[in-house]
């Protein structure tokens, strides 16, 4: 790949009180999308709070791409239903990445801190943080277009020998 940097382990935690799209509840699955790159998790039957914990690995090469997540209801005689949308700037998350190359930083640092506000789908504070050699960022995304919803995810960078 064109100028590769890396690669991004998207873990997909959980759902937290995603919307209801079915009679009292849904079946939601999540696809994260990054330029031509879609991946998606498993679908979790009848729970408004799913638990997928399911790692997607993006490859990460210039230009840097937010990354894109949809969160939908499996429908099996129709269309699957949107229940919400977020995106996600990776450029601190990268930017993160390299102040970490060639120097000895210590485990537990916290490389940058992103405060939730109108221009970003945070839903609170999120720290960028040096564990155990790796760049690590654990995410709440609040989701748009829908009454209500958020996904936990969590960032972990994988270098790749050039």
């Amino acid at each position: 790949m064109e100028n590769q940097l890396g690669l991004l382990r998207v873990r997909i935690i959980r759902g937290i009180n995603l919307a209801i799209r079915d009679l009292r509840s849904s079946d939601p699955y999540v696809v994260v999308t990054m330029g031509k790159q879609k991946l998606k998790t498993r679908v979790v039957k009848k729970n408004v709070n799913p638990e997928w914990n399911e790692d997607l690995t993006l490859c990460i090469s210039e230009p840097i791409l937010p990354i894109k997540l949809q969160v939908y209801d499996k429908d099996t005689f129709s269309y699957d239903d949107k229940m919400g949308d977020a995106e996600l700037d990776i450029v601190p998350f990268i930017d993160a990445v390299r102040m970490t190359r060639f120097k000895n930083i210590p485990n537990g640092v916290i490389l940058s801190r992103i405060m939730p506000s109108r221009q970003n789908c945070y839903s609170e504070e999120s720290s960028i943080v040096y564990e155990n050699g790796k760049v690590v960022q654990n995410v709440f995304l609040r989701l748009r277009n829908v009454e209500c919803g958020e996904i936990q995810l969590q960032l972990q960078w994988i270098d790749v020998p050039s």
